[in-house]
């Protein structure tokens, strides 16, 4: 978008300064500073090919904000989200891995308050159904990834019955590192509401875990911390499942990316690349643990 477009924005209070934000791997994002102080400008259509409906994320940051965990949601508009800028440090891996008690009681945190705060229809995530419907849409492009389309859809066949009966939250989805930010404070705040909606809490366990590259002993911290107790064994088969499901999905993610999007900077081969290593490696583990899935 052009300096003109954010101009145009009626939200502002004098004059402003508007900065290009580097990072993001599907949106355009600009900091943006008025009289009023400074503010993150987002950029993004519906991308029906994710599930993602801009009406639906702008209701989840708005109601995140009321929960007390993300920036104020200030001004929405077609295909524009403009939002308080928080001076804070993104994470990395390395941060989610060293914090995985602390990830752990802030996820708790978060699908607890949550649903008090969410308004109109129920959006619902299940990681299984986007994987197949992933492959769908992989395949009716075409995709140079077809050929491996099957033996995932098979595989997250069998995760999905590793699967154990947990209560329904409200979730976040999309827990790369990089949507924790730390402030001076020492405060957290989580940030991109994309995906977010009612789900199984194992989804964003995994997501955290699986996407910071937690070790064994991280992962069983964060979940003993989010359910006050070491976790079972048939939960702990569920969560090293659900991990699988998390990196192929984001594997697919960036597959169907590379069909659809074309952000600044954004390597969806690279990702997709990086992220099926991921998943062949967590796979492996899986099936060592508890036995081969079929393919």
């Amino acid at each position: 978008m052009s300096i003109e477009c954010i101009r145009s924005l009626p939200c502002w209070r004098g004059a402003i300064e508007a900065v290009p934000l580097t990072g993001g791997l599907s949106n355009e994002s600009w900091k943006v500073s008025d009289d009023a102080g400074a503010h993150v400008v987002r950029f993004g259509e519906d991308f029906p090919f994710h599930h993602v409906s801009r009406a639906n994320e702008a209701m989840s940051a708005r109601a995140a904000h009321a929960a007390g965990f993300a920036p104020e949601v200030e001004f929405t508009g077609p295909g524009v989200m403009v939002s308080q800028f928080v001076e804070a440090r993104t994470w990395g891996e390395a941060d989610v891995c060293a914090e995985a008690e602390r990830v752990g009681r802030f996820l708790r945190d978060f699908h607890t308050r949550m649903p008090r705060e969410v308004t109109g229809p129920a959006v619902c995530f299940w990681v299984f159904h986007v994987i197949r419907d992933y492959a769908r849409t992989l395949r009716d492009h075409d995709s140079r990834f077809s050929a491996m389309l099957p033996r995932m859809v098979t595989m997250a066949g069998g995760l999905e019955a590793a699967q154990v009966p947990l209560p329904v939250v409200y979730g976040h989805h999309d827990l790369l590192p990089a949507n924790f930010l730390e402030d001076a404070a020492g405060r957290l705040w989580l940030i991109d509401y994309e995906y977010a909606g009612f789900g199984t809490a194992m989804f964003d366990l995994a997501g955290a875990a699986s996407n910071a590259g937690m070790d064994p002993s991280e992962a069983r911290a964060l979940l003993a911390a989010y359910f006050g107790a070491p976790p079972d064994q048939a939960t702990l088969r569920a969560f090293d499942a659900m991990q699988c499901a998390s990196l192929a999905r984001e594997a697919m993610w960036a597959m169907v990316s590379e069909v659809f999007l074309a952000a600044p900077g954004a390597d969806y081969d690279a990702h997709a690349r990086d992220y099926l290593g991921r998943f062949d490696a967590a796979l492996d583990r899986y099936q060592i643990s508890y036995g081969k899935l079929d393919s």
